[in-house]
């Protein structure tokens, strides 16, 4: 599930930010989003893809 949503929002911040490949993908597993949704106790992995999306704009002080 962790490698869906991180291909999803690697694909949302392109499609809606208009960030390059390489850009997005150092965005998300530079993250604390990212290393949220590697620890099961958080939950994230377990919500959907738009969901972590708006928690990772959050982090980063971005609308979604």
């Amino acid at each position: 599930m962790t490698e869906c949503i991180t291909s999803d929002i690697i694909q949302l911040l392109m499609d809606r930010k208009h960030y390059s490949l390489p850009e997005a993908v150092s965005t998300v597993y530079d993250s604390a989003t990212y290393s949220a949704l590697l620890r099961p106790k958080t939950g994230l992995y377990a919500q959907s893809s738009g969901y972590v999306y708006a928690y990772l704009c959050k982090e980063l002080g971005i609308n979604n």
